[in-house]
């Protein structure tokens, strides 16, 4: 059998569960839906859904992952429920797709951090043709899926551990950096202003919608990474204080990202909502009128600090097929992680192609209602993540409370933690997992379907 590996420390578990949950999404996505649902009305939202509807699924996840020991898919088998092994795969195979096409944006910014570092600032205006250029961005993203492989390859303890704890410090130290300089820019205020002080008139359904789901999407619950992670955590840990601090990391580092990218927007005069565009479009000119050095300094920082974000989500990514392929095929770990690096590096070559380098990729196909033809990587986006992901919680959330049943939860949960048998959080998360979120992820599920896919908006 295969060694699989265990975290040596609680610190290191956290990091790397935290990691998992910090990414793109928390730099560079969860700004813009901010700026898109009214500030800090979003903000508010966002922090209440990721503790009442994201906390309760990550605790079963990991609470799954640590009494079995094993993958997402082994955990249910060993579980004694392989019928239920589906939701496992779905897991597995939602992560291989986020992968394959996450890696082709994390080179984009590592691609950035280069240009950035070697004074292109023009690259902004050369965007478009940037991520055409597949031999550019392709070989960036090679760069970047081997050093995601070089991490998971060293194992649990001395690979993905060991990385998230020199990784995660260093992420803030950037973001507190830049925050320290972005508050000396002028009008930076009113950026802090805008997403601080919440006008509640700006929460909408929409804004409800979307903050569920990007909390969701945020925490990484849904494909099974915290299965994975919860697999290699000691019987003595307590997994609700663990699941705790791993949301209040990822919704922190969201929140001083915020900090962070208000003032520059503001101090620009650029608008708050400008998603994609904000990033890889505006903001290198905004370096550019820093100066050269401090344009260099400050520009080059910023794109490593995505770099960074995006390393320690890609290494989560992968550790879920790795550790199924591990477990359930009994190949050895480096192998294994090398051999599911180039495969998805290969599925991913499509998304790559889609941004313009090849016609039929890029109008891949054109869903129920839509007006234009849809990209081959948006999608692969909106299966993964905007649909496999809250169906998986969905169906997690069902499997424990009515399958596994709450008695062997909690006795899952009791260990370690001595304090939780009779307490607010044991009965909270009882009704959360049998009521509230099947109740709000299947609404999620069904709404996602319904507008992404046959283009009908309940809002």
């Amino acid at each position: 059998m295969a060694k699989r590996g265990n975290f040596s420390s609680k610190i290191g578990f956290v990091a790397a569960a935290a990691g998992s949950a910090v990414g793109l999404g928390n730099i560079w996505k969860f700004p813009f839906e901010v700026g898109k649902g009214g500030g800090a009305a979003f903000l508010v939202m966002y922090l209440i859904f990721c503790f009442i509807f994201c906390f309760p699924v990550l605790v079963t996840e990991l609470a799954i992952g640590r009494k079995t020991g094993k993958n997402p898919d082994g955990a249910f088998k060993s579980l004694g429920f392989r019928n239920w092994s589906f939701v496992g795969k779905l897991g597995v195979i939602t992560g291989v797709l986020i992968l394959s096409f996450y890696n082709v944006v994390a080179g984009w910014a590592f691609g950035y951090f280069v240009e950035i570092v070697c004074g292109n600032f023009e690259i902004g205006g050369q965007f478009t043709d940037f991520i055409k250029d597949v031999v550019k961005v392709g070989g960036y993203g090679l760069i970047f899926m081997a050093a995601t492989a070089l991490i998971v390859s060293r194992g649990v303890s001395s690979g993905i551990e060991r990385a998230a704890k020199i990784l995660m410090p260093v992420l803030i130290i950037i973001i507190v950096s830049l925050i320290v300089y972005s508050l000396t820019l002028p009008n930076a205020m009113k950026g802090i202003e805008f997403y601080l002080i919440p006008n509640f008139s700006a929460i909408t359904p929409e804004v409800v919608y979307t903050a569920l789901s990007h909390a969701f999407f945020s925490l990484s619950l849904g494909m099974g990474a915290l299965i994975t992670y919860g697999s290699y955590v000691s019987k003595s840990e307590n997994l609700i204080t663990s699941a705790a601090l791993i949301t209040l990391a990822d919704i922190g580092i969201a929140f001083i990202a915020g900090l962070m990218m208000f003032p520059f927007v503001f101090s620009q005069g650029i608008a708050p909502d400008g998603g994609a565009g904000l990033i890889f479009i505006t903001l290198p000119g905004v370096f550019e009128s820093l100066g050269s050095v401090t344009g260099v300094i400050v520009g080059g920082l910023f794109f490593l600090l995505l770099s960074f974000a995006a390393l320690t989500s890609t290494v989560s990514l992968l550790e879920v097929p790795v550790s199924y392929t591990v477990d359930e095929h009994n190949i050895p770990r480096k192998k294994a992680t090398w051999l599911v690096a180039l495969v998805i590096y290969i599925i991913g070559i499509p998304s790559l192609l889609s941004n313009g380098a090849s016609g039929f990729f890029s109008s891949f196909i054109s869903y129920f209602g839509s007006d234009a033809p849809k990209s081959f990587m948006t999608v692969v986006e909106d299966f993964s993540i905007n649909t496999f992901l809250p169906l998986g919680g969905l169906l997690m959330s069902i499997f424990v409370a009515y399958v596994w049943k709450k008695e062997n939860l909690n006795k899952e949960l009791e260990t370690g933690a001595p304090n939780f048998k009779g307490s607010f959080v044991e009965k909270y998360i009882d009704v959360a997992i049998r009521y509230i979120c099947p109740i709000f992820l299947g609404a999620l599920f069904i709404l996602t379907v319904l507008e992404k896919f046959f283009s009908v908006s309940i809002f």
